[in-house]
């Protein structure tokens, strides 16, 4: 029920207006009455009227001063100006105020009755293209995340300058204004569910994560189907470590309640610039790289890691044999990212010394151990073809020059991981193929979402969006979107049916969302799209 409010200084006026019509009996609610503006507009503050009914000619503040404050305040309350004065000056000033309706005193209970509901009239309109607009940004939230993804990817790459850095995150309502910054990788996964199925815990203990986050006012992104990014900003570098340490704190907390459930996080150190974010994340990733050599649950710091010694001498004593380990390697090989295989890298090498990739003996010795262990997870793991990693054994010329030998080691890696993931692609595609059956099967259902199919299908809704993006290039939500509108178009072009009896069949309850989608998706309206075809068949 609309709410309405008078603000009118002559009281026979103000008593006519309130008792001559029946408020209730005609859908609105009667919500106060002021004879002056200054008190009025006290009231409106409270009572947040959806209508307001004011004089232009009062005391204390006129009805014109009083329209501009509560359109400033309230841009959606609509308001009726009545006046007993015909200047044209006035009428002016009410259209530039944004006034629905300027009327002339006095006015009949009857008039006014027909002028409030042509008002009202407009503000469901109005009020229904919000929730709307609401309803579409919300249906599209997915494609939000997928573009926050990517606007990290751009903050910590240092591929874009600092005018598109900043006007990207306010296109993505993402705070990013701070005098220091540091960055925390997390990865949090259930013992019971290794290979990556949905676990109804780890959801949990996501959603919670995200709240732990905001409160400390950075912001959360998704980096993998496992892994999340945290910015966390501050005042100075001492604030900002300060939010660290007690962001990491609170999450150790919340993790400690769930025995079956591991962590680790990588962390890197406070910058004061956001184009030096790229530096952090460096360092939160060669932290983070310890998670494949290490078996316990912790936050790491990064740091730049051993400077290799110069000249020739080689202390082999100060080298450490216990992280020549293939069993790291291997740890890395089952969950680890391509992107995460120079930092592993480094990590393992750097483990060992700063003279274990320049001692020519250890080097090949090293080499060819992590060679045989890559092409031991291919045969066995991923069964498949050694052959299928590229080179064979590497040369001994290869092995005699220490970044060639890197790089190469790099590359198996990578090529490995891009192996283990086409593999358990077949998997994820059978369950793509299922999500699409089910939505062939089921798309006329207007209570169809994510979350529901991610519960068909046994995965959690995150790990699904990003299992069927990574499938199909493209979102669950458009996806969806395109084969409801499909469906819409064969509709039109086959039926007579009416728009409003197509949005049903096509799984949207409300007809005007499913007309403000068609028009927003298709550049046209349905009456224009089956008109243009109709055209389109006689030509």
């Amino acid at each position: 029920m609309l709410k309405v409010f008078l603000a009118e200084d002559e009281f026979v006026v103000r008593e006519g207006i309130k008792n001559k019509i029946d408020w209730n009996q005609n859908g609105y609610e009667f919500c106060g009455e002021a004879g002056d503006g200054e008190l009025a507009y006290s009231m409106i503050q409270k009572l947040k009227p959806d209508i307001l009914i004011t004089d232009i000619k009062m005391p204390f503040m006129d009805g014109l001063t009083l329209s501009r404050m509560v359109k400033a305040e309230f841009p959606n309350t609509e308001i009726i100006l009545l006046t007993g004065y015909e200047d044209f000056e006035y009428a002016k000033e009410a259209i530039k105020i944004g006034v629905s309706s300027y009327l002339s005193k006095p006015i009949s209970a009857e008039n006014l009755l027909k002028e409030i509901r042509l008002v009202a009239d407009k503000l469901e309109e109005k009020n229904r293209e919000l929730e709307i607009r609401k309803k579409y940004e919300e249906d599209m939230k997915e494609r939000t995340e997928l573009d926050k993804q990517e606007f990290f990817k751009d903050l910590v790459t240092g591929g874009r300058d600092l005018p598109y850095l900043l006007k990207r995150a306010k296109d993505l309502s993402i705070d990013i204004t701070g005098l220091s910054y540091n960055i925390i990788l997390l990865k949090v996964w259930s013992i019971k569910h290794e290979s990556g199925e949905f676990s109804n815990t780890v959801v949990k203990i996501s959603d919670q994560v995200s709240q732990i986050v905001e409160d400390m006012g950075g912001a959360i992104f998704d980096v993998n189907l496992d892994g999340k990014a945290i910015l966390i900003k501050g005042d100075s570098q001492q604030d900002t470590e300060a939010k660290v340490s007690g962001c990491t704190t609170q999450m150790k907390k919340l993790f400690s309640q769930y025995p079956n459930i591991k962590y680790f996080g990588g962390m890197g150190r406070a910058v004061e610039r956001i184009t030096d974010i790229p530096n952090c994340y460096k360092l939160a990733s060669r932290a983070f790289a310890h998670l494949y050599l290490t078996t316990g649950n912790d936050f790491l710091v990064g740091s730049e890691g051993p400077v290799h010694a110069k000249g020739d001498d080689i202390i082999l004593s100060e080298i450490d044999p216990r992280h020549i380990d293939r069993r790291h390697v291997k740890e890395f090989l089952r969950r680890g990212e391509e992107s995460e295989a120079e930092f592993f890298l480094q990590e393992f090498f750097d483990g060992m010394g700063q003279d274990a990739l320049r001692s020519n003996m250890l080097r090949q010795y090293i080499a060819m151990d992590v060679y045989f262990c890559v092409a031991d997870f291919v045969e066995n793991d991923l069964l498949l073809d050694r052959g299928q990693l590229g080179d064979q054994i590497p040369a001994a010329d290869l092995l005699a020059d220490e970044k060639k030998t890197y790089d190469y080691l790099l590359e198996i890696l990578k090529n490995a991981i891009t192996l283990r993931k086409d593999t358990s692609s077949g998997s994820y595609r059978d369950v793509v193929k299922e999500v699409m059956a089910y939505i062939d099967d089921n798309y006329s259902d207007d209570e169809l979402s994510l979350n529901k199919l991610a519960a068909h299908v046994n995965f959690s809704p995150n790990h699904l969006s990003a299992v069927f993006r990574q499938e199909t290039g493209q979102t669950f939500i458009k996806y969806l979107t395109d084969y409801r509108l499909d469906k819409a178009k064969e509709l039109l072009l086959g039926t007579s049916k009416k728009s409003a009896e197509i949005s049903l069949l096509v799984g949207y309850k409300d007809p005007h969302y499913f007309s403000y989608l068609f028009k927003k998706t298709q550049g046209m309206t349905t009456t224009q799209y089956r008109g243009r075809s109709k055209e389109e068949a006689v030509e």
